[in-house]
């Protein structure tokens, strides 16, 4: 699909990777293309708003945001922010995973590197919903850094070494080193994916070309304005799924207006990880609603 957008001004080149990650899923998916550029507005904002060239770039980014929304009205992920955070970060960590599954097997190429790198934007992405948990941030500097890693040793004629680097690194996702991400490989310990992220039980395929094979997924929610349910995180994998508790005869407990509302986040959440086929993290919000709707807690 040809760039809706005129040309970016050099002051935005931080989101210019963003606004191509857009284009890219226009057509393969339209909420991940809506966020991303919602999030290059965001970030663009940030830097100038005041010359011309950049005033004339935000409006029409603006109205082609408008736009989108209009024409994906009956998306829900567009429509509602709770159900448009769990459709990122499923589609974010199932890239990631597949990124991740083809290092380990030592499949590098040119494909691997922009899974990760990509996967590492849209964890970026997720950032305008509030703070990431401590796993997906794990995730986001170790994707990034792995991306970094796999290029530099592909472009010196070098094999990479699969995994996270170092024999100190124990357990995978332990021993999280100081490296931040994008910095060089060295003989300290490399960031490690997190083990507690949400690993997706229909593994991506792997690619027979130089482009990423994206997640597929039936998209059917979407848009947000960046408004952080930060509390609420449906990917994290619990161990193990805890039995609801059933209050004594009275029915539900007692709740606030603030319980119904994180009870409905966990549906909503729960909904999007069956679109994936992910019946754990779909039991384990649905759980949790439960269990917070008949005890008042989690």
């Amino acid at each position: 699909m040809a760039d809706p957008l005129p040309p970016t001004p050099s002051a935005f080149k931080p989101v210019q990777h963003y606004l191509k990650t857009a284009i890219e899923h226009d057509k393969r998916d339209p909420v991940v293309a809506y966020y991303c550029r919602l999030y290059a507005l965001q970030r663009a904002m940030e830097i100038d708003r005041k010359s011309p060239e950049s005033r004339n770039f935000l409006s029409t980014l603006m109205n082609l945001l408008e736009q989108t929304k209009k024409q994906l009205k009956d998306l829900e992920a567009i429509q509602n922010e709770m159900v448009g955070q769990a459709h990122m970060e499923n589609y974010a960590i199932k890239l990631f995973h597949y990124a991740d599954t083809e290092d380990r097997a030592s499949r590098f190429g040119k494909n691997v590197v922009k899974s990760f790198y990509t996967a590492g934007m849209l964890f970026d992405v997720l950032t305008s919903f509030g703070d990431l948990p401590e796993d997906v941030e794990r995730n986001r500097k170790y994707a990034k850094w792995k991306a970094a890693y796999i290029h530099n040793c592909l472009k010196n004629g070098e094999t990479p070494q699969p995994g996270p680097l170092g024999d100190e690194m124990g357990e995978f996702g332990e021993g999280f080193g100081s490296e931040t991400a994008g910095d060089p490989p060295s003989s300290r310990t490399q960031p490690g994916p997190s083990g507690q992220a949400f690993m997706p039980n229909n593994q991506i395929q792997g690619p027979t070309n130089s482009q990423p094979t994206y997640p597929s997924a039936t998209v059917n929610s979407a848009m947000h304005n960046p408004v952080p349910p930060a509390s609420v995180h449906p990917m994290t994998q619990p161990t193990p799924t805890p039995v609801p508790r059933i209050p004594p005869a009275g029915g539900a407990a007692a709740l606030k207006s603030e319980d119904y509302t994180k009870a409905m986040k966990y549906c909503k959440f729960a909904s999007s990880a069956l679109q994936y086929e992910d019946a754990k993290t779909a039991i384990d919000n649905l759980t949790k609603a439960l269990n917070l709707l008949t005890s008042g807690h989690e």
